[in-house]
């Protein structure tokens, strides 16, 4: 245990005759830890991205509403009156009639 520690510690796991197998691993190893710390770079970009865009989805539906109620006042019959008003337009004095046909 003792012998192998020291060994272990001294790095002469690396420079033995089965060296070859070690490398390769330390090699996967450590190309794993690339793929891992690349993965988490990209899950932390698209969370970033999904809060940007939640934000301006919660924009855009307040500016829809705002919109919506804008629209509802100026379609509103007194409205319409005085915009038509400066062009001389007055509501009808007769109600409209209905016309059935048999």
């Amino acid at each position: 245990m003792k012998n192998g520690l020291l060994d272990i510690l001294k790095g002469k796991f690396l420079i033995s005759r089965e060296a070859g197998k070690t490398w390769r691993f330390m090699l996967f190893i450590s190309l794993l830890a690339v793929v891992m710390i690349s993965s988490s770079h990209s899950a932390d970009q698209k969370v970033h991205l999904i809060a940007k865009m939640n934000e301006q989805v919660q924009e855009l539906r307040s500016e829809f509403v705002d919109t919506r109620s804008r629209l509802q006042q100026l379609k509103l019959e007194s409205k319409v009156g005085e915009k038509v008003a400066d062009m001389g337009l007055a509501p009808s004095e007769n109600p409209p009639k209905k016309i059935r046909v048999k």
